[in-house]
């Protein structure tokens, strides 16, 4: 864990990052770049971070493979892709300062800005970039975590065109629009894709035109009032099936499948920030000016999942990590910071 040093002579960084996904790395290259000498908060190693999905290295390193990161062409793995990124913004290479530690806590209402984290430091700070991502919101089966990623997956945009998905029957859990899509990009390389949702086609709470173009396709079959029970599979093959039991007549029924993409939301990780930054509806932080990362609050910014209930994806988050690390550096120039 890197010493908690700061980079002005009075005593308060100029710029804190918290995250450790694509757009924390990346905004954390560009900070260092720039000579602002960045503190990163990755987060803990921790077995409430571990179920919640918020270890280290974000959710890319839960994932095995990435095949649509520029610069790949053969593919990487998701964890190796965050090692990279990680070094990439070391201290040896470009001078970002790394705490293996989570903020619990942030004050915003006073200058500088005052972080607590979880290992009792508290910090000053200039500026702060918001780069905790969304965790995706799962059922909660013992046996669906036993199969994530070797079937079980939360993005098909990350994983649909993977060699175990195609041309096999995939199972789509939801019934809002993220279900609807996710289910509609999976009709180019599922044979078929069955849709389980616990109401009624009149019920969905999807758009009309997404229920319409998802279930238009003659690959789709619905599985309406139904509920995912079990996730089946072996060691060697993974996820094989999934057992639904329908929830009027208590029914039970095992449908094939080599994979299960759960499209039941995500949650932006935000908790710590208490309100202080304006948020949507679903809890992402709206961002002040799009195209600039900058926040409710000025000197903070926002970068990634947390901010981007519409694309989430890596390439999209190390975008706005730089976007956030170039604003940041322009707005401390400014205020002389």
């Amino acid at each position: 864990m890197a010493e908690r040093d700061t980079h002005g002579n009075d005593g308060v960084e100029k710029v804190v990052i918290i995250g450790s996904g694509p757009a924390a790395w990346t905004c954390a290259i560009y900070a260092g770049r720039a000579k602002l000498r960045p503190l990163v908060y990755e987060g803990a190693i921790t077995e409430e971070n571990r179920l919640a999905g918020t270890l280290p290295l974000g959710q890319l390193n839960l994932t095995t493979e990435v095949e649509n990161f520029p610069g790949f062409p053969t593919g990487i793995s998701g964890p190796e892709l965050m090692v990279r990124m990680r070094e990439q913004a070391t201290e040896e290479k470009v001078g970002t300062r790394i705490v293996t530690e989570d903020i619990l806590d942030v004050d915003l209402s006073q200058r500088p800005f005052v972080l607590k984290d979880s290992a009792g430091e508290t910090i000053r700070t200039h500026s702060v970039v918001i780069a905790t991502g969304a965790s995706a919101n799962y059922l909660g089966l013992e046996s669906e975590s036993y199969y994530k990623n070797r079937g079980v997956s939360a993005c098909a945009v990350c994983d649909g065109a993977l060699p175990r998905f195609r041309n096999k029957p995939l199972i789509v859990v939801g019934g809002g629009d993220t279900a609807c899509e996710e289910g509609t990009y999976l009709t180019k390389f599922g044979s078929d894709i069955h849709l389980v949702y616990r109401r009624g086609r009149e019920n969905m709470r999807a758009s009309p035109i997404m229920q319409q173009r998802l279930l238009d396709s003659p690959k789709v079959k619905p599985t309406w009032h139904s509920v995912v029970d079990e996730v089946i599979g072996g060691e060697e093959r993974g996820m094989t099936a999934v057992r639904v039991k329908n929830l009027k007549s208590g029914e039970e029924r095992v449908i094939e499948a080599t994979g299960m993409f759960v499209a039941i939301g995500h949650t932006p990780n935000t908790k710590f920030l208490r309100g202080q930054l304006k948020t949507n509806e679903q809890g992402y932080i709206e961002l002040a000016d799009p195209f600039r990362a900058t926040t409710s609050v000025e000197g903070v910014f926002a970068a990634g999942d947390v901010a981007d209930f519409t694309y989430r994806q890596a390439i999209t988050a190390a975008g706005m990590g730089c976007t956030a690390a170039i604003e940041a550096e322009r707005w401390l120039a400014e205020h002389g910071a």
